[in-house]
């Protein structure tokens, strides 16, 4: 179906910033399947479906705006990364990047571990019946009650970032009369190319002990004196959004270089290392990822070439994928309220969410990219922004985008790839209620996370 043009507003991006789109694609109407979950297409009246529905229904049934995961896509992702590193190397999914009950569940069918790095996903896990000894947990500054809770749960390891959680770890374990198995994050001084206040290896940040002065190899030291703890390996995380494994070449050049050192002194051969996740995916169509088998090729090579200089026995890699994961599966479904033009410029489309669903664009400058989806258009292209419905001029959606010129309030958008991280930073601004999760597999949808109510809200308020 198509509506007919009305004139249209500004339709080049000449005052786009640089690196943002240049001319309007050449069809408005397609759908890249580099950002668009694998179920998703067009019917023959133009409008979009994923696991076979259309959204039209899904927007009648659930609402909006509603976040719609693809599951059989979800579930295939997750056989990629296990089928490629295989049965000698560990896939940990990165729950912060979204996490359920129905999600855990998906994990432990398709053979995936577990990352978590709160009490809360913790709680998750344990409750929708992932095995302990699957899950890792994570963080900078666990509390003894996080620490307690997991080493009590009996999880396969906890990845120790200070000095003080070396000994925190070791008496709660040794109180509970336990000895449990860990990692020591590394700093290794590698900055992966993304925006700064992701990139997590160079040694100015929160998180981890630097290899530069020897505050790793210490921590070490200390770690291998104490009864509470078994030091396994070594953990490392360069940053989020990476598109090359050259980073990771450096990191493992560095974390090996620890792990003979390691043997040098102490005589010991650690039987692991975590060179985590951080792996990108496609936002936009200039995103270029790569495939799972690709980077498992690519890392076991560095890691055994690293290896095989040092003169050391090729350790159990671990990976963290979790946006790689998730992220592609997802996609955010909004309805047009207002559609104000502003001539010269641009035209603001307002959609019924906003920055309270995903804050991404506001607080990374996230780019992502949109369609409508409830129909086709024969419409021009207009350059637009698409906003939402807080009281903030931040509250951007997505920056720059072209949507055909005749669209309209009631018209269906969808934002792809919102799978990672838009949920997970969901909050109640303006005392917004966060939206749905529903689950499309197969002809069928099911809420997963339920939308909240004016209820759910004041049953926190005590007045």
């Amino acid at each position: 179906m198509s509506r007919s043009a009305h004139p249209a507003g500004p339709r080049y991006a000449d005052v786009l910033p640089e690196g943002h789109y240049t001319a309007p694609p050449a069809d408005l109407n397609a759908l890249d399947a580099k950002v668009w979950s694998r179920t998703v297409d067009r019917d023959g009246d133009g409008v979009v479906t994923v696991g076979g529905i259309p959204v039209t229904r899904l927007a009648e049934e659930f609402g909006t705006p509603a976040y719609f995961l693809d599951e059989s896509d979800f579930r295939a992702r997750c056989r990629a990364w296990r089928d490629a590193f295989g049965a000698d190397a560990d896939v940990f999914y990165a729950g912060k990047a979204f996490l359920s009950r129905a999600v855990v569940r998906w994990l432990h069918e398709e053979g995936l571990n577990l990352d978590v790095c709160s009490a809360g996903e913790l709680a998750t896990a344990l409750a929708a019946g992932m095995p302990a000894e699957r899950i890792a947990l994570h963080g900078n500054n666990k509390s003894a009650e996080e620490i307690t809770r997991a080493v009590e749960a009996g999880v396969g390891r906890i990845v120790l970032d200070s000095f003080q959680e070396i000994v925190r770890v070791a008496h709660i374990a040794e109180r509970l009369g336990k000895r449990q198995r860990v990692q020591i994050r590394v700093t290794v001084g590698v900055e992966a190319h993304t925006h700064e206040f992701i990139a997590t290896a160079h040694e100015d940040q929160k998180f981890g002990l630097a290899l530069a002065g020897g505050q790793a190899a210490e921590a070490v030291r200390r770690a291998l004196k104490l009864d509470g703890l078994e030091l396994v390996g070594i953990h490392s995380h360069i940053g989020s959004q990476i598109f090359d494994t050259s980073g990771f070449e450096v990191a493992a050049h560095r974390v090996v270089g620890l792990l003979k050192e390691v043997r040098d002194e102490h005589g010991v051969e650690l039987p692991e290392i975590d060179l985590g996740g951080g792996l990108g995916i496609a936002y936009t169509s200039d995103d270029d990822p790569r495939e799972p088998q690709e980077i498992a090729t690519a890392l076991r090579e560095i890691v055994t070439r690293e290896c095989a200089t040092a003169g050391l026995a090729v350790p159990r890699i671990s990976v963290e994928p979790g946006r790689a994961i998730v992220g592609p599966t997802a996609f955010t479904l909004y309805e047009v309220g207002t559609v104000k033009e502003l001539p010269g410029l641009r035209t603001y489309v307002s959609v019924d969410g906003g920055m309270s669903d995903n804050i991404r664009t506001a607080l990374y400058d996230a780019e992502y990219t949109v369609a409508l989806v409830s129909r086709t258009s024969t419409a021009a292209p207009m350059l637009s922004r698409v906003v939402g419905k807080h009281c903030e001029s931040g509250d951007i959606v997505v920056r720059d985008a072209f949507l055909p010129a005749d669209v309209a309030p009631g018209d269906l958008l969808a934002v792809p790839a919102t799978g990672a991280y838009c949920r997970s930073m969901a909050s109640n601004y303006n005392h917004a209620l966060r939206p749905p999760v529903v689950a499309v597999a197969d002809g069928a949808a099911r809420v997963i996370v339920r939308r909240e109510t004016e209820e759910d809200l004041l049953r926190l308020d005590v007045g």
